[in-house]
């Protein structure tokens, strides 16, 4: 079935998006949002950077990282419109359950929280969410190894009422759901519908064709993109840019069609310039603010 048509599944187009207009963006930073992003460590920080950027890039008005304190300096340099702040590693550089007090002060008074990006182990990653995500009361994007947190824990961000999204690529979808693989790239529309079941949280994931599900049973379908979107950090562009959706005001399910559609057309224009391969995520930031602006005019 995956790709074939389905009675409840929606095509998301260019024409469909701007009948689904995003809220318009205030005139002062307040007004469109505040951003944490959490994640990397001593060997992974561009994951971090990607989503970052990618916050600003599609809106958000301010930016906060939570790292490891070994890379959180260069960070900062890297990206100056952010507060950045160094949380507890390991002798490895992974970020430990240490930090957890720290992610849940910075979270106070956010429009977004995007977890997981550029996190290396999973019992970590699990353990530390447990601290952090039950005591959060705004829109969380699990991202990566994020979502760690809800293999066990279906029901672990059940009390954000539906303000989560969460953005398995189909290795990370098999891994939550407890199944194989191969049954998710055999059916993944089922698969993702079935965690947004679960979790009741939004979910994004495909490979060649992107779905979209919401707890309440609404399909999308996106074919937008190339292949030249398979390649690291590209999910965390993505992660980023639907929190800075987020941000600016979005719904979760708006945001993740949004922002799915967006990252896909910016693939298609680095291709057109670049070649089918060979472009870099990095390089897709400064497409998405392009093809933003041309979706909602």
């Amino acid at each position: 079935m995956n790709g074939g048509p389905s009675e409840k599944e929606i095509v998301l187009t260019s024409h469909r998006l701007r009948g689904w207009a995003l809220p318009a963006p205030g005139g002062g930073k307040e007004s469109r949002g505040r951003v944490l992003v959490v994640g990397g460590g001593r060997t992974t920080p561009g994951g971090v950077l990607l989503a970052a950027e990618a916050a600003l890039r599609a809106g958000a008005g301010k930016l906060q990282i939570a790292t490891a304190s070994s890379v959180a300096p260069g960070l900062a340099l890297r990206i100056p419109e952010s507060m950045t702040v160094g949380l507890p590693e390991d002798e490895e550089g992974e970020l430990t359950p240490a930090g957890a007090e720290t992610i849940c002060e910075l979270a106070e008074g956010c429009a977004a929280v995007v977890i997981g990006p550029g996190l290396g182990r999973v019992g970590v990653a699990g353990e530390l969410l447990r601290r952090v995500v039950p005591d959060l009361d705004c829109t969380l994007v699990l991202d990566a190894l994020g979502l760690a947190y809800l293999t066990s824990d279906p029901d672990g961000v059940a009390h954000l009422d539906g303000r989560c999204v969460l953005t398995p690529n189909p290795r990370e979808l098999s891994r939550t759901l407890d199944v194989p693989e191969s049954e998710v790239e055999a059916d993944t529309p089922r698969r993702v519908a079935d965690l947004a079941r679960r979790t009741r949280a939004v979910v994004v994931s495909g490979a060649a064709t992107s779905w979209i599900a919401s707890p309440d049973g609404r399909l999308w379908r996106d074919e937008s993109g190339t292949q030249g979107l398979g390649v690291s950090g590209s999910g965390d562009v993505k992660a980023g840019v639907i929190a800075g959706l987020l941000a600016r005001g979005a719904e979760p399910a708006q945001a993740a069609a949004w922002a799915t559609f967006a990252h896909g057309r910016a693939g298609e224009r680095l291709a057109v310039r670049v070649g089918p391969t060979g472009f870099l995520a990095r390089e897709l930031l400064s497409e998405v603010p392009r093809v933003m602006a041309e979706l909602s005019s």
